[in-house]
């Protein structure tokens, strides 16, 4: 079992203590547990989890900011007279070998406004996205890569 599943664990451990099966709850717990194993940490050996963990909050931060970013462009568009947006489809040359990793940046892609992730190539290196202010593609290419592709990187690797 890996350190996730164990923490994951004991963050319900903590939560059937308490009796309360909140999300405040559970992030108590979590938090709880995440010190508990960074305090046992000699028994495991060395480990990127609590590396990876850290980096967690930064990812979901930049993604809070780039989805309030890209809901005002958006908005912003839709409420005045002319109109903005250059829609088209930007081919993203990827990094990212896994199907989790190739997942989570598809969703993450596709939960900002005014971008759709459309396809994955058969050979998985690049991804087809569907962007409502695609002017410059390479622009839209590199805040992709540069920030969520580079961001899940660091996580998952």
């Amino acid at each position: 079992m890996n350190l996730g599943s164990i923490n994951l664990l004991l963050a319900l451990g903590w939560c059937a203590v308490v009796g309360s099966f909140t999300l405040v709850d559970l992030a108590v717990g979590f938090v709880v547990g995440y010190l508990t194993l960074w305090l046992v940490r000699p028994l495991y050996g060395p480990t990127r989890y609590f590396e990876r963990v850290r980096l967690l909050p930064g990812l979901m931060l930049f993604f809070l900011r780039e989805l309030v970013v890209s809901s005002l462009r958006v908005a912003w568009d839709v409420i005045t007279p002319p109109v903005y947006s250059r829609p088209g489809i930007v081919a993203v040359p990827l990094e990212l070998r896994g199907d989790v990793e190739i997942t989570l940046l598809a969703n993450l892609v596709s939960l900002t406004p005014g971008t759709l992730s459309l396809e994955v190539a058969d050979d998985r290196k690049t991804l087809y996205v569907h962007a409502m202010f695609a002017d410059p593609p390479e622009q839209v290419r590199q805040r992709i890569k540069r920030g969520l592709e580079r961001r899940i990187v660091e996580i998952m690797r």
